[in-house]
This record gives structure tokens, sequence and C-alpha cells, in this order.
């Protein structure tokens, strides 16, 4: 999978998946929401017409059409929103009550598109996204995934949180695929170098070797990024920008990841994190973690475009 993860803002036009053929991609993840009004809440609210143009259902079908005139396939990848920003992976409920409660409002919710990635012919599914706290009930997850075939015929995964999550999610085995949100620290320096950086990557590829030898699965980072500034390999999935612009540091870090992972027969691919469909959205993220406009385009240009 040669991947990135697709802004659903709009207006949103066939042209604007063009430069993706540049690029040399051939998927996209689209990301709707549910929004969940706190931590340990059991109900989870959606709506298929919710939000901006590219996250209702129309705007994420006529976008996976366009990407497929194009030879661009579509991992629909929905996530959660607990409100005032906390992180879905601390989502806990007080009482097997209240869990039983979440997961049939969440059934309810991820059903709905995976009924939309049939019809629409969407190529895969995650049927969840860091939800690490909930992802210790194998035995709901197990049922859940069971529902989710009986209408979805394409390829499964999980995406999974970098820390612990990926090595004791027990149901694997009824997936396609292990998903891995990979905002794995690489650093405590602000500006490390190249070497530094391939440096970190070796004992976090031994593990993802381990881990795709158990599951006989392949592993896909389905989110990898990086902040073009001062600090971002610290916490890589801090949405903080607040350290020196540095495009030589996003474009290193990226090709000390392709470096160590592209081609090993267990590695089945990456989403960068985030492609802007239009100038004007990209203009507002200079040092954020877009590649687009930066050198690190041209690192994951080499690596997606080449032959395979």
């Amino acid at each position: 999978m040669r991947g990135v993860c697709w802004e659903a803002s709009g207006p949103i036009e066939r042209r604007h998946l063009a430069p993706l053929r540049d690029l040399g991609a051939d998927w996209i993840a689209q990301t709707p929401f549910g929004w969940a009004p706190s931590l340990d809440a059991p109900e989870i609210r959606f709506g298929p017409e919710a939000g901006m143009w590219g996250e209702t259902d129309a705007g994420l079908a006529q976008t996976a059409a366009w990407g497929r005139e194009l030879g661009i396939k579509t991992l629909l990848k929905p996530h959660l929103w607990v409100r005032r920003g906390e992180w879905s992976g601390d989502i806990e409920m007080r009482s097997e009550e209240a869990w039983t409660r979440w997961f049939a409002s969440y059934e309810a919710f991820i059903v709905h598109y995976a009924e939309l990635a049939e019809a629409r012919g969407f190529e895969a599914l995650a049927i969840g996204t860091e939800l690490g706290k909930t992802t210790r009930r194998t035995a709901d997850w197990r049922r859940l995934i069971a529902r989710i075939r009986a209408v979805y015929h394409g390829s499964l995964t999980y995406c999974a949180n970098w820390n612990d999550e990926p090595e004791r999610i027990a149901f694997w085995d009824d997936l396609d695929f292990i998903g891995i949100q990979a905002y794995y620290p690489l650093s405590t320096e602000p500006a490390p170098s190249r070497e530094r950086i391939l440096e970190a990557w070796g004992p976090i590829a031994g593990r993802l070797e381990v881990l795709a030898g158990r599951t006989r699965k392949r592993v896909v980072f389905t989110e990898i990024g990086y902040k073009s500034c001062g600090g971002a390999l610290i916490e890589p999935w801090s949405w903080t920008a607040d350290g020196a612009a540095n495009d030589t540091l996003q474009r290193d870090a990226f090709a000390a990841m392709f470096e160590t992972l592209w081609g090993r027969a267990w590695f089945g691919g990456t989403f960068v994190w985030k492609w802007h469909p239009s100038p004007a959205a990209l203009a507002r993220h200079g040092r954020d973690f877009t590649p687009q406009g930066k050198p690190a385009l041209s690192v994951i240009r080499s690596y997606y475009a080449a032959p395979r």
C-alpha cells in the first residue's frame, strides 16, 4: 500500500486527486467521524450527512469514485472524536452494562460504514482506530468483526496505537492485515541526525517483524507522519508545532523509516499523514505534518513511484 491520509475538506474536485498519480500513491484513507460526549459515555452519535462534505456519505463515495478512475483504492477509516479533544484510546466504560451499551452503539456506527463500503466498492475498511482500552475485550470485538463480515466483503483491519496495543491484541487472526498508527518516539533531541533516527528504528522493526511472524499478517502503517519543525520526533503524535521550522528533519525521518522497512516481506506499506487537496488548505500548514511542498515529498515519491 502506497497511501496518503486524505484531508476531507471541501469543496473537493476530481482534479485534486491527480497529483497523487505523480506521487505514485495507489491508496487513500478517508475518515468519517462519530462523536462521543465523554470517555465513559456509552452513546456514539454519527450522521451520514454530518461534518464537512468530504466526511459525508456522499462525499466519501464521490471521492472514492474519483480515486478509482485514477487507479487509487480507498481505505475507509472511521474515527471517534471525544468531546474536548480527549484521546479515544482512553475510552473506557464503568460497568458491564455500560460496555454492552457502548458496543451496541459502536456496532451501529461501524456497520453503517461497512454497508457504505460494500455498496460503493471501497476496497478496505478499518473496524476501529486507537481504541486501546476497548480492544482488551476480545470476545466483544470478535462478535463485532463477525457482524461486519456479514455485510462487507473487502479487506478488514484495525488501526492500533503504536504503544503496546499491537502486541496485546488477540483478534488479529480475524482480520486481513495489521494496522498501526506509527507515531513512535524516535529521539529526545530537537534535531537528531539521520543516523540517530535510523538507530531508533532498529528495535521497532524487530518487534514488528516478530508480531508479523506470530500473527502471519502483514503490517501496514495506517498513519505515519512527522511535523517539519524542531522536536517533531520527541512526541510525533502531538499537534504542537512550536519548534523552529525544520524541513530537513521531516525529510530525514521519512527517509530513515523507508530505508528500514520498505521492501521487507512482512511490511505492507504506509499511509502518509496528511495530504491536503487544495493550495488554500495547504497554506495553513507550514510546519505541520503535510510533506507537500517540502523536501520530504521527494523522499516519499522515490519509494512510492519506484517500479514494483
